[in-house]
């Protein structure tokens, strides 16, 4: 007796069956990868002094942003870094500008004074803070996080400034 192939409709089936297990894995990674994680229980210090402790901003969002002066897509991101700090830190916007263990302490100094920085700038001569929010190496890394604690967002490369404006607004009014 000469061997039958499977009909179509069986076919059919196992093609859509071997499509909606690829589908659900693919639903699965996004959603493990959505999951909001607790920040970090860090504390900077800002090139001023200042000892910023994260967990002291709980109630407000925070932006955290990895950073380094010859970074283009870092300088190209300040524009929109001092605008979401203008328009938001009334209502509790807070935004950290960390400086990467590379980037030579006079030369963040002088741009955040040529540039007129508003919000704060940390340095991380020991890339401390680098380690604590998952081995930070590449520039622009920004987080945020929500009110609540939580890693909301974590964007490697430039981020989108509506998609950060809509998060915060949804924090400030939530």
């Amino acid at each position: 007796m000469p061997e039958q192939s499977p009909s179509p409709t069986v076919k059919t089936r196992f093609i859509l069956l071997v499509t909606l297990l690829i589908l659900l894995v693919f639903i699965l990674v996004s959603v493990i990868n959505r999951t909001a994680t607790q920040a970090p229980d860090v504390t900077f210090t800002s090139i001023t002094g200042k000892k910023i402790a994260l967990k002291e901003l709980r109630g407000k969002p925070v932006i955290i942003t990895f950073w380094a002066t010859d970074c283009p897509g870092c300088i190209k991101e300040i524009p929109h870094l001092i605008d979401l700090y203008t328009q938001y830190h009334q209502q509790g916007l807070e935004i950290i500008a960390v400086a990467m263990s590379y980037d030579p302490p006079n030369h963040v100094i002088n741009l955040t004074g040529n540039r007129q920085l508003p919000y704060h700038v940390a340095l991380d001569l020991t890339a401390e803070h680098a380690q604590a929010f998952g081995d930070v190496q590449l520039t622009p890394s920004t987080f945020l996080i929500s009110p609540d604690g939580l890693i909301a967002l974590k964007k490697t490369g430039m981020f989108d400034p509506a998609e950060i404006k809509t998060l915060i607004e949804t924090f400030i009014k939530g």
